[in-house]
């Protein structure tokens, strides 16, 4: 591929979609429209049973598949750089890798209680049918009817559920049967994040500084401005301070301390017994 690929690799609710938005509003820099391609990287291994997909699953034609869909969208939008963004990427870096190895990364994080506050109204939302058509355009022919009984039941499932919740939302866990089966829907959202976290961590570290750029969520709310500069520098794009300006103009930090709050301290405290290590580990703990 021509067009430089770039890999946003978050946990969900950490800020993913504001920076890949604030960064294709650049010219020459494009992405999908629509939130998420999970469809796409899940091509040849739908029925795997979680989003851990391992590397060895990133078979020569899943590789081909997903590669064209990368190069497609370079030369239908005229782009010299392709941002991707799906949340599940962090649980299958190396097999990401495997199939876009001239890739960079940024790794964005966020305090993790935060994050779950946000989180669990995802896992409780409501049916939206603009959102779904914008994704179901890039669901390969061939896995539709799977997706679209997948899709069903969730539905169905949030009907009847006691807490009102969706059967599956988000990355999917190896054990995510077993957490669903046997947690609470904030606890579900906790140990959700801190896989992602964890499973990006270990697999970014073995990377060199060139492949990757970490950035901090409340750095990136608080001074938008110098962490687009940091970001645009690693991505090797030139851009004047007047366009870094305009494109972070809807940048807030009023999200923060949202989740916390929401949660209760009682809650928070538990939560934090849960997953502290993973907090501590990124000093929100």
């Amino acid at each position: 591929m021509k067009a430089k690929s770039v890999i946003i690799i978050g946990a969900p609710r950490s800020g993913t979609n504001i920076l890949r938005d604030v960064l294709t509003s650049f010219d020459g820099v494009g992405t999908w429209p629509c939130d998420e391609i999970n469809y796409i990287w899940r091509r040849g291994n739908v029925r795997y049973p979680s989003d851990e997909l391992p590397a060895k699953l990133a078979t020569p034609a899943v590789r081909k598949y997903i590669r064209s869909k990368f190069k497609a969208i370079a030369e239908t939008q005229g782009v010299e750089v392709v941002v991707e963004k799906t949340c599940a990427n962090t649980l299958r870096v190396p097999f990401v890798e495997s199939v876009v190895p001239e890739a960079k990364y940024i790794y964005i994080y966020r305090d993790g209680i935060d994050a779950m506050g946000s989180a669990s109204l995802r896992w409780t939302a409501k049916l939206d049918i603009p959102y779904i058509l914008e994704k179901v355009r890039f669901v390969p022919w061939i896995d539709l009817p799977y997706y679209g009984l997948r899709y069903l039941r969730a539905r169905l499932y949030r009907l009847f559920s006691d807490e009102k919740r969706l059967a599956f939302w988000g990355p999917s866990l190896n054990s995510m049967q077993e957490i669903l089966k046997n947690r609470s829907l904030n606890e579900v959202c906790a140990l959700q994040w801190q896989r992602c976290v964890d499973s990006a961590d270990v697999a970014l570290s073995t990377m060199s500084d060139d492949k990757v750029i970490r950035v901090c969520y409340e750095d990136f709310v608080r001074n938008p401005c110098i962490e687009i500069e940091r970001i645009l520098s690693f991505m090797g794009c030139e851009v004047s301070s007047e366009e870094v300006t305009k494109s972070v103009a809807g940048v807030t930090s009023n999200s923060l301390g949202k989740g916390r709050k929401a949660l209760g301290h009682k809650e928070v405290e538990h939560l934090e017994s849960l997953v502290g290590e993973s907090l501590k580990r990124y000093g929100y703990l």
